[in-house]
């Protein structure tokens, strides 16, 4: 009796097409029971894939541009750093609506497969390099070709039922910050192991000889396991031969193109602002997450930590562990409590006094430094997700479901092009700060922790009315 109800309920509500994917996904959808958790870990697992190695390199960024001896002042070092970092976004900032039209076009599963195999090779490829060119092209087309972070929001959409589709949005974005920073523990363990450990690597082994190559080969053999594994992802796009169109769908598809145009997106001010919030902060992080790694191992002399890669590597991955505890367990009550906007807010707030203290934290030594610093990175990384996560949110709430695909394109190009400025920017700036240390106004590292904050700063004063608009939260 159930079983025919239900029937009778799909012959209603939809018509299903035999050979097209989408509509095979869609039934699975309306007969499934209980949390999907296999789409969970498919979505989880795909996006951490792509969001390792884009910020693996910072531990280690600062030693490679010195063994590359493109310049002999230490100061240098991070300017140099800086268009290394921000090779992948221009890249990605490149092709973001490209990818975008490509996987409404053709399907999701291709620019998903097709993005994490750009992992698999051209981050390997970076691992091996020998120059400083060599270092940049290779990042620059692992952002190129990389074109599956815009889709993969639209596909958790779509994967999901509409009663999941928060929660599967909510996966993305902390799968997300967790690969920022498992990303960058990596990196920090693995990179120059020779020197680290000398009875295991010696230094005419491989990865002696390209000792930046071990982070990178680990992110990239587990980009090749779910590359495979991608083979076997459900396809969400629905395909329609023209003779089982009948009329009245025909008119809904040109109805739904017409509400698909980028014009009518660039219209919808809920979403814009909400996008103008994400790249503002987006910005601020990828800065930050590349000031923080090479302030970290500079020199004491100046305003540094002179650490190690392996100890930058032990403070992210305490990081990355608090950032999991928070997002699975307390982010949804204070979300719930407070709501998007204003959990954003506040993270955004109590960020500021955060970064202001860290030159100062640049004084402590032993014990004291290592708790501190490992307090205040947890601290901030836990508030930076927490505003990410809730721009996710805002963004897919203010568009319907059939434009979230174009959406989600226009917001990578933008984000991109952002997070291309800020570790260039963040490079150079550092570079800069730490040239004045006799400085009367801001000296040494206190200008560009000033810099994070100014910026930090705008992106709250937007999330208020009239620049930030949202019906939803």
């Amino acid at each position: 009796m159930t079983n025919n109800g239900e029937l009778k309920d799909k012959l209603l509500e939809h018509v299903y097409h035999e050979n097209c994917p989408g509509c095979k996904v869609d039934r699975q959808k309306r007969m499934q029971t209980g949390l999907p958790l296999k789409e969970l870990i498919i979505i989880w697992v795909v996006v951490l894939c792509v969001a390792l190695p884009i910020s693996s390199l910072f531990p280690f960024l600062y030693f490679m541009i010195r063994d590359f001896h493109i310049t002999e002042d230490e100061e240098d070092i991070s300017y140099y750093a800086g268009f290394v970092g921000s090779s992948y976004m221009v890249g990605r900032a490149l092709t973001s609506v490209f990818w975008g039209v490509v996987a409404d076009r053709y399907g999701r599963k291709p620019v998903i497969i097709l993005g994490t195999s750009t992992v698999v090779i051209f981050n390997t490829l970076f691992g091996f390099s020998v120059n400083y060119w060599m270092a940049i092209i290779t990042r620059f087309l692992l952002g190129f070709l990389n074109g599956l972070l815009g889709p993969i929001k639209a596909y958790a959409c779509e994967l999901f039922a509409e009663e999941h589709q928060a929660l599967g949005l909510s996966a993305i974005s902390t799968s997300w910050g967790i690969g920022l920073i498992v990303g960058p523990a990596l990196g920090g363990f693995l990179a120059q192991p020779a020197e680290k450990f000398p009875s295991l690597v010696s230094p005419d082994s491989l990865f002696g000889r390209f000792p930046y190559l071990l982070p990178c080969l680990c992110i990239s053999i587990f980009a090749l396991v779910v590359t495979i594994g991608a083979i076997w992802l459900p396809e969400t796009l629905h395909i329609h031969k023209k003779d089982e169109l009948e009329s009245g769908t025909h008119d809904a598809v040109e109805n739904s193109d017409e509400e698909n145009s980028l014009l009518s997106l660039f219209k919808n001010w809920p979403l814009m602002s909400s996008i103008i919030v994400y790249c503002v902060f987006s910005l601020h992080d990828m800065a930050y997450s590349e000031i923080f790694s090479l302030w970290a191992v500079s020199p004491r002399s100046l305003g540094g930590l002179s650490y190690t890669t392996q100890e930058v590597g032990t403070v992210l991955s305490i990081a990355g562990l608090g950032l999991l505890i928070f997002q699975t367990s307390l982010y949804p009550i204070f979300q719930k409590m407070m709501g998007t906007i204003m959990v954003a807010r506040v993270a955004g707030v109590l960020s500021i006094p955060l970064l202001a203290t860290y030159p100062y934290i640049a004084m402590l030594s032993g014990l004291t430094l290592a708790l501190v610093l490992n307090f205040a990175s947890v601290l901030k990384n836990v508030l930076s997700v927490s505003i990410i996560t809730g721009t996710f949110l805002l963004q897919n709430a203010a568009v319907e479901q059939h434009q979230r695909g174009a959406a989600n394109g226009i917001s990578m190009t933008l984000q991109s092009i952002c997070k291309a400025i800020g570790p260039a920017c963040g490079g150079a700036l550092l570079s800069w700060s730490q040239r004045r240390q006799n400085a009367a106004f801001l000296p040494g590292d206190q200008m560009i922790f000033f810099f994070l904050n100014v910026i930090e700063g705008i992106g709250v004063l937007l999330t208020f009315k009239p620049f930030l608009i949202s019906n939803h939260y």
